[in-house]
């Protein structure tokens, strides 16, 4: 699936690191960009998420949500934000999803690629900017 300019994201439901969301309602009548990463605990994907918290309130004064999405459960999200902290003083506060299943990423443009590696443990990363209306 191949999203474009116009088009209404999917809407999913998933769990994160801050409790299940439904996307749609999640991001309200404002807008979304949602990343994902390959990996947590790995440096570049430490740097990329506090970077994003660090711009949070940037993004805030234009009515935009961050949210992350990769395919690790919540419980190693939970467990690396202390290091994101750690290593770029910035704190996550906005959630992130754990895609194991691929659930998610099954239903964004990121699929092409997930396929490709049909035996590998799936990693992707990409951004996506979503708006209300």
């Amino acid at each position: 699936m191949s999203l474009r300019i116009n088009d209404i994201a999917p809407d999913f439901t998933a769990e994160t690191t801050q409790g299940t969301i439904k996307f749609h309602d999640w991001i309200g009548d404002g807008w979304a960009v949602l990343f994902s990463h390959p990996k947590n605990f790995t440096p570049v994907c430490t740097t990329e998420l506090g970077t994003m918290a660090g711009l949070e309130g940037d993004f805030k004064k234009r009515n935009v949500k961050i949210i992350g999405i990769s395919v690790d459960p919540v419980s190693s999200h939970e467990k690396w934000q202390a290091d994101i902290k750690t290593a770029t003083g910035h704190t996550v506060n906005y959630p992130l999803i754990g895609d194991k299943d691929l659930h998610v990423a099954k239903r964004l443009p990121a699929l092409p690629v997930l396929t490709y590696f049909k035996y590998v443990p799936l990693r992707f990363s990409e951004a996506t900017i979503f708006g209300s209306g």
